[in-house]
C-alpha cells in the first residue's frame, strides 16, 4: 500500500451567508447570524468535507463563522481564535462600499483603510500568528472564517504584502486550500462550491 507523502493543506471555508453578506454591508465585529440559506450552504460545505481528516480545525468566535463550523460538522473538534476574527471596520461597519464612496470616491479598504478601526497591517499580523500555528501543525488543517480575513490570510501564507488579499475573491460558504508545491506555499484551489475529484 502506497503512503502518501502529500505536504499538509490548510482548507478555508468562509462563513455562510448572512443578511449582511447578502446586501454587501461591511461586516466586522457584528455577530449577523446566518440566513437559512447560509445554514444550508454550510451544512453543503460539511458534506464536501465528510471524508477529510483533520489534525486541526479552528475558527473565529463570531457566530456566523462558529455556527458555520458546528453545520459543518466540526464544531465538537473546533477550536476558538481571535486572530481569525474579522478586519474591525471601525466608523465603516454595517455600511457598503457604495455608501462609502458617495463620501470617499474611489475609496477602497485595501488602500484607504477605515477610520476608528484596524488596517490592513494589523490584520496582517494576525494573520501571520495564525499562518505559524498552521506551519506547527502536524497534518491538515481546517480555518472557519470571514471573507477580508481569509484573503489577506492567503496573500500573507504566498508571502504576498497584506493589502494583496484584494486579488482573492471570495464569496460566502466556499472552500479554499493553501499547501505546498515542494517548498513553496501556493494556492491549491480559491472560491470553489465543490472539491476536485481524486
Amino acid at each position: 500500500m502506497a503512503v502518501s507523502t502529500r505536504p499538509p493543506e490548510i482548507v478555508l471555508v468562509r462563513h455562510g451567508e448572512t443578511e449582511w453578506s447578502r446586501a454587501g454591508r461591511h461586516t466586522g465585529r457584528t455577530d449577523v447570524p446566518l440566513t437559512d440559506r447560509g445554514k444550508e450552504d454550510a451544512e453543503a460545505v460539511g458534506r464536501l468535507l465528510r471524508n477529510r481528516q483533520f489534525a486541526l480545525v479552528l475558527t473565529s468566535p463570531l457566530a456566523r463563522a462558529a455556527e458555520t463550523c458546528r453545520l459543518a460538522g466540526f464544531g465538537h473538534v473546533a477550536a476558538q481564535r481571535d486572530d481569525l476574527m474579522e478586519w474591525d471596520y471601525g466608523a465603516y461597519e454595517g455600511r457598503t462600499t457604495i455608501e462609502i464612496r458617495e463620501e470617499r470616491p474611489g475609496w477602497t479598504i485595501w488602500r484607504d483603510g477605515v477610520p476608528d478601526g484596524e488596517t490592513a497591517a494589523d490584520i496582517g499580523a494576525r494573520a501571520d500568528r495564525v499562518i505559524d500555528e498552521l506551519r506547527a501543525a502536524e497534518g491538515d488543517v481546517a480555518l472557519f472564517a470571514h471573507g477580508h480575513l481569509l484573503r489577506l490570510l492567503a496573500a500573507r501564507w504566498l508571502g504576498l504584502a497584506p493589502t494583496e488579499g484584494r486579488l482573492f475573491a471570495l464569496d460566502p460558504a466556499r472552500i479554499s486550500v493553501l499547501g505546498h508545491e515542494r517548498e513553496t506555499p501556493v494556492v491549491r484551489l480559491w472560491n470553489a462550491s465543490r472539491l476536485p475529484s481524486a
